[in-house]
């Protein structure tokens, strides 16, 4: 949705860089709502009109080139007054993009909040409509409404599905976050402290997976000893190697975990109501970074060429968990999934079909064989986490 003027604009839920958001993630393909969705423009087009046709596009240009150049914003032209909607749930879609929109905007005015919940039941809520009256009314009507008192950035804490404590903050990144290392270490482990001794993590590429199968996928977990929240970019550090492909493709689930062992849920992408803390993808032959635009909590990549690998050969991958705001108590763990396929969810009841639930997939894939994850000793993979203290 993109409301503007002259004078100011909303821009809620939005897309800034088709190429890393929309049509490839961490250069996987995207099969499935990216292609549906541009299938139900074009049936819906006026008869003479043209559209262009992104899904036949996506295969003639597979890494970021000049075409994709063409499809991505340029924040820093943006002057006019912002008040900016995200969420954490649509990791996949429009998380990455709107919250990178107004980190890199011009805008002398510029406001975001970003809730936990369904993006469009959201958006037109009573209260969301207040807080968007209140910035037109100051300025496009020029009422002191006491508006530019408002602080800068409103977020969501969330606890799980639709529970969370919103706040208000002056940037984000939060200045304050202490980012903090978790080691991957043996028997599922990870800590503050890096392993002396050498280790892998093995699993099978090919292997079918169900939600509750521990099959096919490599996993750690951390026990939080007190109460920790953690708001902003995560990063995934890790030294990877395939025994039977010059390729592989990543999958990576961030998860909350109760006392009990049992998964906590939260609002995900398209409105699901069993998503995950977070996600990230990577396929390790777009490896490459761009070290003028990446920082020590976001990689960000070139996709601009394919460094493929030789069989055996163990690498360093850095890989983008994309944004997001977590409460964990004392005694909840954060849980590490790490696959060559879709991280999988929990079963829910189907929507109806007029609620056009369509999920991202990625069914185009390079893995053969077993994934080795190496940690331990020289090879330093772990997961950067932001933590972030309580204000004082």
């Amino acid at each position: 949705m993109y409301v503007k003027s002259g004078q100011g604009q909303i821009p809620w839920e939005g897309v800034s860089d088709l190429y890393r958001e929309w049509s490839f993630h961490g250069g996987i393909p995207e099969t499935h709502f990216s292609r549906q969705w541009i299938a139900g423009i074009k049936n819906r087009n006026t008869p003479g009109s043209e559209i262009e046709d992104l899904s036949r596009m996506e295969r003639e240009h597979p890494l970021f080139d000049e075409y994709w150049e063409g499809k991505r914003g340029e924040h820093a032209d943006i002057h006019v007054p912002m008040y900016v909607g995200a969420s954490w749930s649509t990791q996949g879609l429009h998380n990455r993009g709107t919250i990178q929109a107004f980190r890199d905007a011009s805008s002398k005015h510029k406001w975001i909040e970003i809730h936990g919940r369904k993006e469009w039941e959201t958006y037109y809520s009573r209260e969301a409509h207040e807080r968007q009256k209140g910035f037109f009314d100051h300025f496009l009507k020029r009422i002191d409404n006491g508006w530019t008192d408002t602080p800068p950035v409103r977020i969501e804490v969330r606890e799980r599905f639709y529970h969370g404590l919103t706040r208000y903050e002056n940037e984000f990144p939060i200045a304050r976050t202490r980012y903090a290392l978790l080691y991957l270490g043996p028997n599922r482990s990870m800590n503050d402290l890096k392993p002396n001794a050498e280790s892998s993590a093995i699993y099978d590429s090919a292997v079918l997976l169900k939600y509750d199968s521990k099959d096919g996928r490599a996993f750690f977990e951390h026990r939080f000893e007190q109460d920790t929240e953690l708001t902003g970019y995560m990063k995934l550090r890790l030294w990877v190697s395939t025994d039977a492909s010059d390729d592989l493709d990543l999958f990576i689930g961030v998860h909350k975990v109760d006392k009990n062992g049992s998964e906590v849920f939260f609002g995900g992408f398209n409105h699901i109501e069993n998503g995950k803390v977070s996600v990230g993808w990577l396929r390790v032959s777009h490896r490459e970074m761009d070290e003028e635009r990446s920082t020590p909590y976001q990689p960000w990549l070139k996709h601009q060429r394919l460094m493929k690998l030789k069989m055996n050969e163990i690498v360093p991958v850095d890989i983008e968990i994309l944004p997001s705001s977590t409460l964990f108590r004392a005694g909840e763990s954060i849980r590490l999934t790490i696959q060559g396929s879709e991280v999988p969810r929990a079963e829910i009841p189907p929507l109806q079909a007029e609620h056009s639930v369509i999920r991202y997939r990625h069914e185009e894939l390079v893995n053969k064989g077993k994934h080795i994850i190496h940690f331990g000793g020289k090879f330093d993979s772990h997961l950067l986490i932001p933590v972030v203290p309580p204000l004082a």
